[in-house]
């Protein structure tokens, strides 16, 4: 019969995400068949799955992991910000909605049937799943309606093990506060607790340890030092992505404000000859960058306004002056076009702006979301590249005459007269090893070769090591219930 157990976080970015991936990889190389899943989840970096769905990009990680293919039952309800109040609603891999978060509330009773009917299906494939939860389930205010945590926890019979963030302080009071203030049958089903992100020696919390057992009566597991290599790892919160010291290509990245799918950079950064600079507001892209990516946005029109705001588009034209380099992907590609026309609204009131200019293409926004994985050819080369498309809109013109990527047999992808300016609708190409090195050294420095799929498995190896060797994966694996049990 198949089990599962719950990895919740007494508070947001905890390190959930790397715990479930890390204990998957363990116990799939200790022979289980192993399933990531996550009730609800709140991210703009979405991945493709094989079944033609979105899911978030850490359980594609989990996926990965487990030795399988993500599916979108690993992730039945995906929630894509597109303003501070109001999120797309993706259901078992399908934009359903685009809703605010009040309406959102009302709409969860509705969703759990769902989720609940996922988590089943899933458990047909497996012997273990491991449940991710969302948040906290200290949010109490949040209990009525809960489908990422408790709410879940207590629909599916699924025990939980609850995990403190020792970095950022207070630890103590994270998880004997979150006890204090559930109620008894939610907090019935915590069986344990970790501590994870320790720097130093975990000895000395033994007494911490000894203190959270003794209010909590939940059994402690362990105390998971910092891992150093996690920035290796595919990131799924944009308060995750960070700038990348390393070699002399020097690569430049606005933050945009709904900046989305940003797993394009993970490849970039763990490139030894590249360092990536992330450029907060407020701040100039820099004038000696070898190239400067736009990235993807869930939001491209608010996103280009914003764009404008910092000043940005004056320093891309200076780049561009200078003999620059630009990429744009997705919604950065769209950027760069003459304008972008959203006539009915689909991500914010109707509107119609100029682009940047720096590519003769157009883009008309559509409701037919575009959603699938995709194989291309890198035409200067002919090297293969592997990748997937999330998109509205269609863009067209005449730089799209002058492709440089053949995606599914059709031309992809615009330039400018020079082939300096390019601009393509496929995230995830610099995961291509020979694509990113042959891209690359036209900035005009040498690139070494690097196998950056090999270096994300070595990770998920040494993170499943890392949590072997701090925590009591035994104990933690006989708290899992039978589904149904």
């Amino acid at each position: 019969m198949t089990k599962a157990i719950m990895i919740q976080g007494a508070g947001s970015n905890v390190g959930k995400s790397m715990l479930v991936a890390g204990i998957a990889r363990a116990a799939t190389r200790a022979g289980l068949r192993v399933a990531p899943f996550k009730p609800q989840n709140m991210s703009n970096n979405a991945a493709v799955t094989v079944d033609g769905g979105e899911i978030g990009r850490a359980q594609a990680l989990q996926a990965l992991a487990c030795g399988r293919d993500p599916v979108v039952d690993m992730n039945p309800v995906l929630l894509k910000p597109e303003t501070d109040i109001g999120a797309q609603v993706i259901l078992r891999g399908q934009r359903i909605a685009t809703v605010q978060a009040r309406a959102y509330g009302q709409m969860k009773a509705q969703l759990l049937p769902e989720v609940l009917a996922s988590f089943h299906a899933l458990a047909k494939t497996c012997d273990l799943i491991i449940v991710e939860g969302a948040g906290s389930p200290a949010e109490i205010n949040l209990r009525a309606g809960d489908i990422a945590n408790m709410g879940f926890a207590a629909a599916a019979g699924v025990p939980v093990v609850l995990v403190g963030d020792i970095d950022r302080g207070g630890v103590i009071a994270q998880l004997v506060g979150t006890h204090a203030v559930l109620d008894p049958s939610d907090e019935a089903l915590i069986k344990g607790f970790a501590i994870n992100k320790f720097r130093g020696d975990p000895s000395l919390f033994a007494d911490g340890m000894t203190a959270i057992a003794d209010r909590t009566g939940w059994m402690p597991l362990g105390i998971l030092p910092w891992f150093a290599d996690a920035w290796r790892l595919p990131a799924e919160d944009v308060m995750d992505i960070a700038s990348r010291p390393g070699g002399p290509i020097r690569i430049a990245v606005p933050r945009l404000n709904r900046i989305a799918n940003f797993d394009d950079l993970d490849p970039l950064s763990a490139t030894p000859d590249v360092s990536v600079d992330i450029v907060p507001e407020g701040r100039p892209l820099p004038l000696d960058a070898d190239l400067i990516l736009l990235p993807g946005s869930k939001s491209t029109i608010a996103d280009l306004a914003h764009f404008r705001a910092q000043g940005w588009d004056i320093d891309l034209a200076a780049h561009i002056r200078r003999g620059g380099h630009v990429l744009g992907i997705c919604g950065g590609y769209q950027m760069l076009g003459q304008t972008i026309a959203d006539p009915d609204g689909i991500e914010g009131p109707p509107s119609s702006v100029p682009g940047l200019g720096h590519l003769d293409i157009t883009t008309v926004m559509g409701r037919q979301k575009r959603v699938t994985l995709s194989d291309a050819i890198y035409r200067p080369t002919g090297d293969p590249v592997s990748g997937y498309e999330i998109h509205l809109g269609q863009t067209r013109g005449p730089a799209t005459q002058t492709p440089w990527l053949t995606l599914d047999g059709r031309p992809e992808g615009a330039q400018s007269a020079d082939g300096r300016i390019m601009g393509c609708y496929l995230h995830g190409l610099f995961a291509a090893d020979a694509f990113r090195a042959a891209y690359l050294a036209r900035l005009g420095k040498p690139v070494s070769a690097a196998d950056y799929g090999a270096g994300v498995q070595a990770t998920l190896d040494a993170l499943a090591d890392h949590i072997a060797a701090h925590l009591d994966l035994d104990a933690l694996l006989d708290m899992a219930a039978p589904i149904g049990g």
